[in-house]
């Protein structure tokens, strides 16, 4: 989390170019700040340079499957909240073993992410978008 902003780092892994874009573009207009990669290979690249609060995670990608980014990703000690997305219903025993915080099946309305995201913004302390941020100290008085 960007404490001085209070939005969530998010990684974008979709191999879809224009999904990605627009699933980029509805975020970061709300605030957050936005990662994208079209691959495990590229997922693994920006897991181990940066810090995120949230994984936006497609199930198949071209040279893994999502599953696959997890695994990687708990095997170098990294764990963070999870969306899954997929254009079929994902294997049951995945969902239960990996645990996501949700799951999305293509197409999926925008608003749907943006209430799951929202949820991880919460439960990570994040105000919601458009919350007042500045308080006046409590000796503070009106001049």
């Amino acid at each position: 989390m960007d404490a001085g902003k209070g939005l969530l780092s998010i990684l974008l892994v979709e191999d879809e170019p224009l999904l990605r874009r627009a699933l980029a573009r509805s975020l970061v207009v709300r605030g957050h700040r936005v990662d994208e990669a079209a691959s495990r290979e590229g997922a693994l690249a920006l897991a181990a340079g940066n810090v995120y609060d949230l994984l936006l995670l497609d199930v198949n990608l071209p040279d893994a499957t999502g599953w696959d980014v997890l695994r990687d990703l708990a095997a170098a000690g990294r764990s963070l909240p999870t969306v899954v997305l997929s254009a079929v219903p994902p294997n049951p025993q995945r969902v239960k073993e990996f645990r996501p915080v949700g799951v999305l099946h293509k197409p999926f309305p925008i608003d749907a992410l943006i209430r799951l995201v929202g949820r991880v913004a919460a439960a990570s302390g994040v105000p919601p978008p458009g919350a007042a941020t500045a308080h006046a100290p409590p000796d503070a008085r009106p001049a």
